[in-house]
């Protein structure tokens, strides 16, 4: 199954905002039981959750629980027997050995970690490279650590990302990469802001993000197109492969009046396998 684009989160505790969740376009809902749900409704939220019946196909189903350690983890954990959930969304993540925690009690199920959510979370990227975890996908997220770094604000005076931020956003792209899973970008929080949000969804793929965390359904439409080849690029990616298809000794080729060469090959075949997904 291709890797989602749009992973939208949705408040486990409002029907409403469920259903609007559904009927999205999104390739992966997040259904959130940590930070949009408080205390006194999080026992509201499982029980919205146990009920929920999946229409055939449609998006893929996460959790996000909460931390390892708190005290409402182990309530979150008895929804996953349920058959419709296809992951677990783990933040706070610290290390892989976070991951290898909740797997020794979910055991296979796929894990998504958020994993730049704490000052010591910075230090453990190269830890989640470990072939037998159920690790699917690492995203990063600011808010968290900004708390957790005692900032006044993650921006700059020029209004872009501080450098910490900036430092955590590349950190987990590469240690998503060298792990062997999906690296996922951060939520873009002004979801009326629809060519912001463009803007940074094109930029995180031309980086090496292969999807986006939204907040908001009208998000999706967005992240999708951000993260599909567009028809030039897929034109483009056939001809690359065509050409060392033709010539598979060679080690340097022009194509299209340029020179590309072995590492442009593998770029092309995964621009053809994203573009699978439409």
């Amino acid at each position: 199954m291709p890797e989602p684009r749009s992973w939208l989160f949705v408040p486990a505790d409002s029907e409403k905002k469920i259903a609007k969740a559904l009927d999205s376009d999104a390739d992966a809902i997040i259904f959130d039981l940590e930070d949009s749900v408080a205390p006194a409704l999080k026992p509201v939220a499982r029980d919205l959750l146990k009920n929920l019946l999946k229409r055939s196909g449609g998006p893929e189903w996460w959790v996000r629980v909460n931390p390892l350690g708190s005290e409402f983890i182990k309530d979150d954990l008895e929804l996953i027997g349920i058959g419709d959930i296809h992951g677990i969304v783990l933040p706070k993540a610290e290390s892989g050995a976070d991951v290898t925690q909740l797997a020794h009690r979910t055991g296979s199920i796929p894990v998504h970690a958020i994993v730049t959510e704490t000052a010591a979370s910075l230090f453990g990227m190269m830890s989640y490279r470990d072939p037998k975890s159920p690790l699917v996908a690492m995203s990063w997220g600011a808010e968290d650590l900004s708390a957790a770094l005692g900032a006044s604000s993650k921006y700059d005076a020029d209004g872009e990302l501080g450098f910490t931020y900036k430092l955590a956003r590349s950190l987990c792209l590469a240690g998503a990469v060298a792990a062997g899973v999906q690296p996922i970008d951060g939520v873009f929080a002004d979801y009326r802001d629809e060519q912001g949000l463009n803007a940074e969804a094109d930029a995180a793929r031309r980086e090496g993000f292969t999807g986006k965390l939204a907040i908001h359904p009208a998000q999706v439409a967005v992240i999708n197109a951000a993260f599909t080849p567009s028809a030039e690029e897929v034109r483009h990616a056939e001809d690359i492969v065509a050409a060392f298809e033709a010539h598979p000794d060679a080690g340097v080729l022009s194509v299209g009046g340029k020179m590309v060469d072995r590492p442009h090959l593998v770029q092309a075949r995964t621009v053809l396998e994203r573009a699978t997904r439409q």
